[in-house]
């Protein structure tokens, strides 16, 4: 259960100033520098992690393990005889938050689960106002969001994975959101893949019986047969516009989807993270059947 920080005293009495800006905060703040460097130290030289790195053949020890997480973030090794593990930890800003997504993914590829430092990383993170968080997955860093929204997005894709009718929709708002919210964000991908996660939801309600089937060519089947839908939502005299309207801001937004003769722009991060809630509202309506085809 996530609870709400405490207010600080200065708060709670009522500063006569303007508050200051409070969170969440980008990078490393000065406060969670020490923490994290010395949470990174702590993770590698945890028994269970080098255990269970033996056990898959990974590596051997946690100098071992730093090496190749240097390596990977071409990160130079330090004079000393801990060479590597001082180097990683004497990573700031980015570089560090890096680092901690790192050691994370290292964790999920050796299997270690429940490791007391993965506790202590989320209260360091939560308390430090940090703008990530660990990832449903345990293997990275993600940005932060409200609960409530990355439930939303949660139910969508368990709704979408329970039911058969639509096709890989889970796996694709799943990786949406990964790109858009992750460490490391690519919002040309996300928004590919709320496309998709839509196409696939949408497509044994519009369009079943076409393989090939593209939200623009759901939306020419929506145009010329719209008496053929029905919404859970009464709406006198077009009750599929709500839903058209959705899917057709979708698919027109996705600015980088084909060439021209003019310079291709690149969905915004902003546009991405946008798109992956809108794919999450229409997978949900059509993976509920709040979305019929009438006979």
């Amino acid at each position: 259960m996530t609870i709400a920080p405490r207010p600080r005293f200065s708060v709670r009495i009522g500063p006569t100033s303007a508050p200051e800006h409070d969170g969440p905060f980008e990078g490393v703040p000065d406060r969670l520098l020490v923490p994290l460097q010395h949470w990174v130290a702590g993770a590698l030289e945890h028994e269970d992690f080098i255990d269970a790195l033996e056990e898959e053949g990974l590596y051997f020890d946690e100098e071992a393990a730093a090496r190749a997480i240097c390596l990977q973030l071409r990160i130079p090794p330090r004079p000393g005889s801990s060479m590597y593990l001082d180097a990683l930890t004497s990573t700031v800003g980015d570089d560090l938050l890096d680092v901690v997504d790192a050691v994370l993914s290292l964790a999920a590829e050796a299997e270690v689960k429940d490791l007391q430092s993965f506790r202590l990383l989320t209260t360091l993170l939560d308390r430090g106002g940090s703008a990530y968080r660990i990832n449903e997955a345990a293997d990275g860093l993600e940005e932060r969001v409200a609960p409530a929204v990355r439930d939303a997005v949660r139910q969508s894709i368990a709704d979408a994975a329970a039911s058969p009718s639509a096709g890989s929709a889970a796996d694709h708002l799943a990786a949406a959101w990964q790109a858009a919210y992750g460490r490391g964000p690519d919002p040309v991908r996300s928004y590919s893949e709320s496309v998709k996660a839509v196409e696939s939801a949408a497509k044994a309600v519009v369009e079943p019986n076409n393989s090939k089937a593209t939200l623009g060519s759901m939306l020419s089947v929506i145009r010329n047969s719209r008496q053929k839908f029905a919404t859970a939502i009464p709406s006198p005299g077009d009750p599929i516009a709500p839903v058209e309207a959705m899917m057709r801001t979708l698919w027109e937004g996705q600015t980088s989807r084909h060439g021209s003769d003019t310079p291709t722009v690149p969905e915004t991060l902003e546009a991405a993270r946008a798109g992956v809630h809108l794919a999450a509202v229409l997978i949900q309506w059509f993976a509920s059947g709040a979305v019929t085809r009438t006979p």
